[in-house]
């Protein structure tokens, strides 16, 4: 089966005032006070966006990252992830799965309330999943697929359950969307849900509630939202967060140096040099969710060799990949081990590694029986069939780089290239049709916690799924269709090691690396943590333990107007 600068000056001479540390004092008793700084509550943060602004609303943001970012702080799940793809409770406070695995029964928190004040109940979560339901073309159809063959029930105010036609581990993916209030949109559609107000100022159950646009010119440049009060995690420390939405990100940058942002949420190659020259910067950077893969049409008589094990491993081994990432992408990208995400409860970390090495390339690839025919100037099988592929990549820049350098190694190694670039969709179509050779393509697995490399690798994937390098495999099939129908966390763990064993053994295409997303943020806020991302906004997955002030247990500090003085 996916802003305002007279308030920020204020808080930063507050922050460097209650930053300083205080002179313990003696108790009569002679004992120490322990003063361990401790964050307290207030304090504002400023973000570029580098996109525009368009709606607020959790079913609608899915093509513009931006507001994601906002939505990430002003929504809730019933269940959220943490960076290992581990399921945590949000809005659902627990949950069980029946033996089988055909029911889940959520307990909902009974402490949660929406930002306008009104108690959160399963009457929200029913009317958020009959959109889901709906058919509207803005729901994928994999998904309204998916939603059609649950059924959802409340048993109480508090308590739901989800029954599904056959057992499907995965499932926990797919009740991570966010929650809309059905006591504000109830008889409202999809359809009229693209132009309501509500867009304008949503209203959610996050640790941030939506406080003001900023309009400049009649133009929506910014969005501020303030710490919510009830929130049912604990109010979060800082006061205001407010965004700004730039065109670029040279102008992201600009806005910082000039003081109106203390962040940019992201940081491109081109200004990453700008970024780590700034020196009250700190940088953050997570692995995407994007892997780059050289698929190997396998069933194609063209490139029958390709069925070759030794020459599929050859290919990997002749790729520099750490030269590639270099060159591309100025080092801000990690190798790929494998099919699943690094980082990850399911990666294997003891896989072995097909690394660069040149040498024992070229000797896996004459252990084939190849034999280099001086007429023709190319490698030739035993069978007499000449060593040459077309390499299929999209026609960007990047990905026209990246051939070009693959291209290169495996010329070195023996076999020859001819590069293929045509528009993403067009390659994309060359994929389903498995109208190709190799081909050089991105898989996007943003919002995708967890693993399940099914729909890549199953049998059933070969003819019409997007199973593209068409890996007729009985025993790696058997491990992933395992694995999605047992609720045994450890035997999924079990089940996917032997899935990635196998597949680095027979490499039936060619995992290169994942881009690596950078963060950048003041040294003023305190207490951020990102680990490895599923999305972009999984950067604010900890902001409300986010802080600029800090006291001690021993007192307590309060923010200070630096513009009043008192008297003695």
């Amino acid at each position: 089966m996916k802003k305002f600068r007279w308030q920020l000056l204020i808080i930063l001479v507050t922050g460097l005032i209650v930053g300083i540390l205080l002179i313990v004092q003696q108790m009569d008793d002679g004992e120490d006070i322990d003063a361990t700084p401790s964050p307290i509550s207030g304090g504002v943060y400023s973000e570029a966006l580098i996109g525009e602004f368009m709606r607020l609303n959790p079913f609608l943001d899915i093509y513009n990252e931006p507001d994601q970012s906002v939505d990430e702080l002003i929504f809730s799940s019933l269940i959220d992830f943490d960076s290992r793809g581990i399921p945590q409770s949000d809005l659902a406070e627990s949950w069980g799965v029946s033996r089988d695995g055909t029911v889940y029964n959520f307990s909902l928190r009974e402490d949660v309330y929406w930002h306008d004040g009104e108690a959160f109940d399963s009457r929200d979560v029913l009317f958020t999943i009959d959109l889901l339901k709906s058919g509207h073309g803005l729901i994928p159809e994999d998904l309204q697929r998916f939603w059609a063959e649950i059924e959802v029930v409340a048993l109480s105010e508090y308590q739901m359950q989800f029954l599904l036609p056959e057992p499907f581990a995965p499932f926990l993916d797919y009740v991570s969307f966010g929650i809309l209030p059905e006591h504000i949109l109830s008889g409202v559609g999809l359809e009229e849900m693209i132009d309501h107000p509500f867009n304008l100022a949503p209203v959610g159950t996050g640790p941030f509630r939506f406080q003001r646009l900023l309009v400049e010119n009649d133009q929506i440049v910014g969005v501020v939202v303030e710490a919510f009060e009830a929130y049912y995690m604990d109010r979060p420390y800082l006061d205001e967060i407010s965004f700004r939405y730039f065109d670029t990100a040279e102008t992201a940058l600009a806005a910082y140096q000039e003081g109106e942002v203390e962040g940019i949420g992201e940081v491109p190659e081109s200004i990453l040099s700008d970024v780590l020259a700034e020196p009250d910067l700190a940088i953050y950077t997570a692995r995407e969710p994007l892997l780059t893969m050289a698929y190997l049409n396998l069933d194609n008589p063209e490139v029958e060799f390709l069925q070759i094990p030794e020459i599929r491993r050859a290919m990997m081994m002749s790729i520099n990949r750490n030269k590639i990432i270099e060159q591309v992408y100025g080092g801000q990208a990690v190798p790929a081990n494998g099919p699943i995400m690094p980082g990850t409860w399911a990666h294997y970390e003891d896989l072995e590694n097909n690394v660069y090495d040149p040498v024992i390339a070229e000797e896996l690839f004459l252990s084939t029986g190849v034999s280099f025919d001086e007429e023709v100037d190319l490698y030739k099988t035993e069978t007499g069939l000449e060593i040459e592929v077309r390499l299929l990549h999209p026609d960007t820049p990047e990905h026209t780089r990246i051939a070009e350098l693959v291209e290169n190694d495996w010329e070195a190694l023996g076999i020859n290239v001819t590069l293929d670039p045509k528009p993403y969709d067009e390659v994309l179509a060359d994929l389903e049709l498995r109208a190709y050779q190799t081909a050089l393509v991105d898989i996007n697995l943003t919002g995708s916690p967890d693993p399940d490399p099914y729909p890549f690798w199953g049998q059933a994937q070969v003819q019409s799924g997007q199973n593209y390098a068409e890996w007729d495999n009985r025993s790696a099939s058997e491990f992933l269709e395992q694995a999605r129908m047992t609720v045994d966390f450890g035997e999924r763990q079990r089940l996917y090691r032997n899935f990635q064993v196998l597949f680095m053994r027979e490499m039936p295409s060619l995992p290169l690396f994942y881009p690596v997303y950078t963060y950048a943020i003041s040294e003023d806020i305190n207490g951020v943590s990102i680990g490895p991302i599923f999305k972009p906004a999984d950067r604010f997955s900890n902001v409300h333990d986010w802080y600029v002030l800090a006291g001690t247990d021993s007192e307590s500090i309060q923010a200070v107007d630096p513009t009043q003085t008192t008297e003695e």
